[in-house]
């Protein structure tokens, strides 16, 4: 993996209206850049086009988009101003929304199947309408890269905002689609045209950069990296993980994401921001805990940092934003060595649903992942084209289907010695009427119960509890729960256990669903406690659970369908690289420095809380004390202690594990442990 980015980069936001004057007026680029400095900044996107359409610097090539009210030649004299103190500066433009050709070439835009422009319509304020990547907008994209290239001092990076998926029914798609006897009136096929459209653009316009330069970074920008993006990796240098927490992306959405781009062989930068909502939130500031978190879970999770920042129209200073970015980046600076060419250790490959879906977050991803974080488990998200081999585990949550490719890749897993969990429908054939393999050792009895409506009920949520089950854990899967029988509020799948397989729970029925015509009190019907099928089986290395317990602990997260798994996970794996006496809100990472023949594992207590409608937000720092730690490493180690303070802590191996303590955990603590 190529390791060339910078740890502490600001994306430096400039979508400014063509109605207010003085543009750039008010700065004073040396000082602008000591600010940075002064920050601990590294890197800084600036801008030569933004959103509006405009441009930031004397262009030849589209003299009529130079911003009308700009003051200098304000993106030359950044970059001039940043070089002499060292600052790289990528440059940003974008791509798909530019409100100025949206007005003036009405013909590029992306039609709706309906005949509607994609995006925002004529009366609505922003400038959200889409440009389509298969119109002569592209030359003009060529054009912008060379004008670039011609009038700008050294440019070492490129960033292309705004290269989303494109579902498009314009003329010259349509003609296009017809000449190569697509349906255009099939989403599916249209869809997957519109997919090819921005995979061509990709790989086209970097081979242009490329003509220009054989080194500065592309990165296309469509808020999201996953399976999607990494299909046309080559088409990028490295990925930048844009994940503000509190605009639209959440908690969740970097650690998933990142622990899936962090194994496709590229960089990765990860990219939040200093305001308290969004992009465009002027004069306001994240609370400095949540600052500090965000960034120093890039740092656990393999990334470099960026925030992100927008300049005020005239180019005045915020000696806020200075104030609130400085500190934290002032702690990246000294966490760096620890982090550089840092390779994660992982136990666990966590399938991503991406795939199949489409969304970047899907409800069973997201709460594996809370799971395995909360347990202090270490792994990976993976897809079909992952190599499973280096994982002990392989989990595939609720709805992974195995067309015959996948079940092929599986069945080596297994054969080759792999462990495996999946959950209702995961290991179906695609048509899901039956498992695709044997090694899951059991069948599909029957499709289930139908609601009124003639809808399955199984993995659907009812908001009385119409349709449920209850489980009663046997063995040991029943660890940490009571002798008793608990609800499972999404029904699952109905299933027989074949010849061999070990029943680990069983089902309980109700003594009836919930209908108007028999109903007991205000949720659900009691169990009738009458003993029936499997509703956890073990057939060799292979544990599976009948009903949707990623899709269910996500809604409403049931503390028993995270301790199954656990425990299921317990029984297929009795040493996992992590144990940790912390509580769940701790999250842990392991990451290997070859360089310095050391382990570094990263600790790290903020705990976001919903305290307005919209976000989560974190605002206090609680610290953890006295925390057990055990490891399980390859090798004899000579010392560990706390970094960068370098406290030194006292240690124990036994049974290849490494167990020690760590006295007071304050945000994030970094612990490395030396090789012998």
């Amino acid at each position: 993996m190529q390791d060339f980015l910078r740890f502490r980069q600001v994306h430096l936001d400039f979508h400014t209206s063509e109605k207010i004057s003085g543009i750039g007026a008010e700065i004073d680029p040396a000082a602008w850049a000591e600010m940075l400095t002064d920050a601990h900044v590294d890197s800084i996107t600036c801008f030569a086009r933004c959103h509006h359409g405009m441009i930031y610097y004397d262009t030849q090539a589209h003299p009529e988009r130079r911003h009308p009210h700009l003051a200098r030649n304000l993106l030359a004299d950044q970059i001039e101003a940043a070089h002499a103190r060292d600052i790289r500066v990528p440059i940003y433009t974008t791509v798909q929304w530019d409100y100025y050709t949206a007005q003036h070439e009405p013909q590029w835009l992306q039609v709706a199947p309906d005949g509607a422009i994609q995006g925002q319509k004529p009366y609505e304020d922003g400038f959200y309408a889409k440009l389509c990547l298969n119109s002569p907008y592209v030359n003009l994209l060529n054009a912008h890269v060379d004008d670039m290239f011609a009038n700008l001092p050294a440019i070492d990076g490129l960033f292309f905002d705004i290269v989303q998926d494109q579902d498009c029914s314009c003329a010259t798609c349509r003609r296009e689609m017809l000449a190569q006897g697509i349906d255009a009136s099939c989403d599916e096929q249209r869809r997957t045209f519109g997919q090819r459209v921005i995979d061509r653009f990709k790989r086209d316009l970097s081979a242009h950069v490329r003509a220009h330069s054989a080194d500065c970074t592309i990165f296309y920008n469509s808020g999201h990296v996953g399976p999607r993006q990494a299909a046309t990796g080559e088409a990028y240098s490295h990925w930048e993980l844009e994940s503000l927490p509190s605009g639209g992306w959440g908690y969740m959405h970097f650690p998933l994401s990142q622990r899936y781009a962090r194994n496709t062989g590229h960089d990765c930068l990860g990219m939040t921001g200093k305001f308290h909502t969004s992009w465009g939130d002027f004069h306001s500031y994240k609370n400095e805990a949540a600052l500090q978190f965000e960034c120093f879970q890039m740092l656990a999770l393999n990334a470099k940092c960026s925030i992100g920042d927008q300049l005020h129209p005239t180019g005045r200073l915020d000696q806020a934003t200075h104030d609130l970015i400085g500190p934290v980046y002032a702690q990246v600076a000294a966490k760096e060595p620890w982090c550089r060419g840092a390779q994660p250790l992982t136990d666990i490959g966590l399938f991503t649903l991406e795939v199949f879906s489409g969304e970047r977050l899907t409800p069973e991803t997201i709460a594996a992942v809370r799971m395995l974080q909360e347990s202090g488990h270490q792994f990976d998200i993976v897809d079909s084209r992952s190599d499973f081999t280096p994982y002990r585990v392989l989990i595939l949550p609720d709805a992974v289907l195995l067309d015959d490719g996948l079940a092929r890749k599986t069945a080596a897993y297994l054969d080759g010695g792999g462990k495996l969990i999946a959950s209702f429908e995961s290991g179906l054939t695609p048509d899901k009427s039956d498992f695709a393999l044997p090694q899951w050792g059991i069948c599909k009895t029957s499709e289930g119960v139908a609601d009124c409506q003639g809808n399955p009920v199984r993995g659907r949520n009812y908001p009385k509890g119409n349709y449920v089950d209850y489980l009663r854990a046997e063995k040991t899967l029943a660890r940490g729960l009571r002798e008793t029988e608990y609800v499972l509020y999404m029904r699952g799948l109905e299933i027989a256990a074949g010849p061999g397989t070990e029943i680990l729970a069983r089902l309980a029925p109700a003594y009836f669903d919930r209908t108007w015509q028999h109903f007991c009190s205000h949720r659900q019907t009691p169990s009738s406690g009458r003993s029936a099928g499997p509703a956890a089986t073990r057939a060799g290395d292979l544990i599976h659970f009948s009903h949707p317990i990623f899709r269910q602990y996500h809604r409403n997260a049931p503390r028993w369908c995270k301790q199954l798994l656990l425990n299921a996970l317990d029984l297929l794996m009795t040493d996992p690289l992590l144990r940790h006496s912390g509580p769940s809100s701790l999250v842990t990472s392991i990451n290997r420095q070859a360089a310095g023949d050391r382990w570094v594992l990263h600790l790290l207590h903020y705990i976001p809380e919903r305290r307005g409608h919209d976000f989560d937000v974190i605002e206090d720092v609680i610290p953890v004390y006295d925390v057990e730690l055990s490891l399980r490493l390859p090798a004899s180690v000579s010392t560990v202690r706390c970094v960068p303070d370098g406290e030194t802590l006292g240690f124990a191996t036994e049974g290849g594990r490494v167990n020690f303590s760590v006295p007071a955990i304050v945000g994030h603590r970094m612990v490395e442990i030396a090789a012998e």
